[in-house]
């Protein structure tokens, strides 16, 4: 741990709609609690100032302890709270944990415009995690295709009725169709001989609103999928044990995301997806994807979450280990070994060193 205080910043798609079991409020309370400095910023919230300085008006954690993430919050969310102008440039890290799929449709603008004040808080020396570049190239699904295919369902994209069903018909008809952008399980609609009938309206429902992907049936997939955190391209591992998560269905509803209503265990991943893991290491790296979320079913990678990889309070809970801890140890060496550089190491830079 670094001995200075540091300064960190997490924008947030606003302060107002933050939960207390996200991930993002578990990291700013550990961050409080070691006596850093840390501030929310909502999507809405930055300036540029006639001075070429990114800047913006944040919530601020005057206070360092805290029982629990809600007590947190409500400190974060109350009247009261401190809420100020701060030059962004000034802080050591700026973490990106907005969820763009939330503005869809009411600030469709706000989710793009925070990643250009991102870049440019980059390129004014800024550590800003994940990489604002590849994260705009990341606001939906297409980003996917981009990992090695070995990796990968068969998919298809399109907003053509014609091809899902030709795509369809070359899968058994067998398969899962979700909104290009989205997230939570949400829009996510599985294909098979009970509900053939219904494709018409299901294709309908997804393309309405913009791209629908299309990707085989994974026969893993019925018995869930795991989620697994990702730091610096490798499993977050503390003391031999792996954030890792089993999600599967309790209902008749095929989806397993937590948020959707899905179960949950604490799992050791196994060889087969360790080797995922692996595989879309090197390119996790490459593109500055600092914290990630790879959900795994047998030997696919089904998405990856580069924008909120959640699940991470889930893990520390069930598994008793200090998880986030470990993150902001991470957080605290970047700081460190880029002080020691001049501030003039990259984020990729960061993550090999």
């Amino acid at each position: 741990m670094t001995k200075d205080k540091i300064k960190i910043a997490f924008v947030v798609n606003s302060v107002e709609t933050e939960q207390d079991n996200y991930t993002t409020i578990r990291l700013a309370r550990r961050a409080a609690a070691r006596g850093h400095d840390v501030a929310l910023i909502g999507l809405g919230d930055f300036i540029y100032d006639w001075h070429g300085t990114i800047c913006a008006m944040a919530t601020i954690a005057n206070k360092t302890k805290f029982k629990n993430d809600k007590n947190f919050l409500a400190h974060l969310q109350d009247k009261s709270a401190s809420r100020q102008r701060i030059e962004v440039e000034k802080y050591d890290i700026l973490m990106l944990r907005s969820d763009p799929a939330e503005e869809l449709g009411s600030r469709s603008w706000a989710p793009s415009s925070s990643l250009l004040f991102a870049q440019i808080a980059a390129a004014h020396g800024v550590i800003v995690l994940n990489d604002p570049k590849h994260l705009t190239d990341a606001v939906n699904k297409t980003y996917f295709q981009g990992f090695p295919e070995e990796i990968r369902p068969a998919t298809t994209i399109t907003r053509e009725p014609d091809e899902i069903v030709a795509f369809l018909k070359a899968h058994d008809d067998k398969g899962v169709i979700k909104p290009l952008q989205g997230s939570g399980g949400q829009g996510v609609f599985i294909i098979n001989e009970a509900n053939r009938q219904n494709l018409n309206q299901i294709m309908e429902a997804v393309i309405r609103d913009g791209y629908a992907i299309v990707q085989e049936y994974l026969p893993a997939a019925s018995k869930g999928d795991l989620r697994m955190i990702t730091l610096n391209g490798k499993p977050l591992e503390v003391d031999g044990q792996f954030a890792c998560l089993h999600r599967f269905s309790k209902s008749d509803d095929p989806r397993s995301n937590i948020s959707a209503g899905g179960g949950v265990e604490l799992v050791k991943p196994d060889a087969v997806a360790m080797k995922v893991a692996e595989i879309v290491g090197p390119k996790l790296i490459e593109d500055g994807m600092y914290l990630t979320g790879l959900d795994i079913a047998g030997d696919k990678m089904m998405e990856i979450n580069v924008d909120t990889p959640g699940g991470l309070t889930y893990i520390e809970d069930l598994s008793e280990v200090n998880f986030s801890g470990a993150i902001i140890d991470d957080l605290e060496r970047k700081v460190r070994l880029n002080r020691q550089y001049g501030g003039t190491l990259t984020n990729r830079q960061l993550a090999v060193l």
